[in-house]
């Protein structure tokens, strides 16, 4: 089958149309033959640069100093020269970047180079892209460095405020007892003397006075044992726990004379290893957050039990069930409630020094909280601590 029958290009027409430029120079870089490519691309004729024009003549003044200084000695040298990006100027005067390939033959004793070249405008503007991504993402990596060094800086500061005022809390706190002390003293003192009964009655506010005080300050104590040290420190030892809860229940009644508090305890005797004052602390801290969130006309109950060797200290009061929202993040220190209407406050330490006093002992605290059956706070720990009866 002949080449005219199937319709394929002479090769004539594929040299001059092919989609690279090709060229025949001399050793001087005198153009001796080009395709049609290579003149559309600068926008010359045939005519215009074969046997008139020097390869070196179209090329930017980089471009000619490159090619005296390495393109013709490197080509000279080792006979071919591959992918070298040299800029070419057009007959309008811009710049159209090539990237050449070149190699060295001899044609009846005469030198020859021949030139193949391919416009890489498109690849350098994705290259140029590729550079400018770069930079930004080296702009934005370093903007993060400096972020996350003002970060680390502001946590840092953030920690040592936050120490600072925890050692703060602990020293205050510290020194306040030694006051309190004396009041306490004082008060006890004029009570043995001949009182009238106003007089009798403030001595009894001051006392309830100094008793809360007293409490805050060991609340504020062991939150700061807590946040700085390694927990609250416990001192477990063999209890009747039902005794140690119903002597608590007992000092309890006489804090709170205008609330009934209830306690009940399982048939057995509740033997286990704690700590009587931390718990006789945890049940003041949980009876007193019924007292200030619970139903005032209702009792408070509370409940020890035992099973499968775990102990169980339950507070219960009647009232508006805990918020949802607060459930999470009722244990936290600083959190406490803010129900309309209540005069009572504190620092919201009370259930974070509880939860603190289960984990002191193996456990955990948990509570449950709605409308229709009101709120327990139920206290779990082994009833022995790990290889102790």
């Amino acid at each position: 089958m002949s080449v005219e029958a199937t319709g394929i290009p002479n090769a004539e027409a594929l040299y001059q149309q092919a989609p690279c430029a090709l060229l025949l120079i001399n050793e001087k870089g005198l153009i001796l033959e080009v395709n049609q490519t290579f003149c559309q691309w600068l926008g010359h004729t045939r005519e215009q640069l074969i046997g008139t024009r020097k390869l070196q003549e179209l090329l930017t003044v980089g471009g000619r100093m490159f090619y005296q200084t390495h393109w013709m000695p490197l080509l000279a040298m080792q006979g071919f020269i591959t992918e070298v990006k040299l800029d070419f100027l057009t007959s309008q005067g811009t710049v159209a970047p090539m990237v050449l390939n070149a190699g060295r033959r001899e044609h009846e004793g005469q030198v020859l180079n021949a030139v193949s070249a391919f416009i890489v405008a498109d690849r350098m503007r994705f290259e140029q892209e590729l550079l400018q991504a770069k930079r930004q993402a080296e702009d934005a990596l370093q903007r993060h460095v400096v972020l996350e060094h003002e970060l680390n800086r502001q946590r840092e500061l953030a920690v040592d405020r936050a120490l600072f005022a925890e050692q703060m809390i602990g020293i205050v706190s510290h020194d306040l007892r030694n006051p309190l002390q004396v009041v306490s003293m004082a008060a006890q003192y004029l009570r043995s003397q001949d009182m009238t009964e106003r007089q009798d009655t403030m001595l009894g506010h001051i006392g309830e006075a100094t008793t809360r005080s007293q409490r805050l300050i060991n609340d504020l104590l062991d939150f700061t044992q807590a946040r700085i040290g390694q927990g609250l420190a416990v001192s477990r030892a063999p209890i009747q726990l039902d005794r140690v809860v119903a002597a608590a229940v007992a000092s309890l009644r006489l804090l709170h004379p205008h609330r009934e508090i209830a306690f009940s305890a399982s048939d057995e005797a509740l033997f286990c290893q704690a700590d009587a004052d931390r718990l006789a602390q945890l049940l003041g801290n949980l009876v007193s957050n019924a007292v200030t969130y619970g139903d005032g006309a209702s009792p408070i109950d509370v409940r020890v039990s035992a099973a499968q060797g775990t102990v169980e200290i339950a507070v219960h009061n009647v009232g508006n069930p805990i918020d949802e929202t607060q459930l999470s993040t009722i244990f936290s220190p600083m959190t406490r409630g803010a129900e309309a209407g209540r005069e009572v406050r504190s620092v919201g330490l009370g259930l974070f020094i509880v939860s603190e006093i289960a984990k002191a002992h193996g456990g955990v605290v948990e509570v449950v909280s709605t409308a229709q059956a009101g709120t327990t706070f139920a206290v779990r720990f082994p009833a022995y601590a790990s290889g102790g009866h």
